[in-house]
């Protein structure tokens, strides 16, 4: 879904985001989309390894 997007389209999400949250709110917004992200990222990949560690145990 997010490889369509490309430049235009993000300009738009940004300008859009703008108009609604102003600019002093923006910088929290990425902030907590970083920290989201990376939390996600980080649960999936021990997500991950926990699955391959069940797998070499029941071998």
């Amino acid at each position: 879904m997010l490889q369509n997007i490309g430049i235009p389209g993000l300009i738009l999400i940004l300008v859009i985001a703008l108009i609604i949250f102003g600019p002093s709110k923006l910088p929290e917004i990425g902030r907590a989309f970083g920290s989201t992200l990376r939390e996600f990222k980080n649960s999936a990949k021990d997500l991950m390894s926990d699955e391959k560690e069940e797998k070499t145990q029941s071998k």
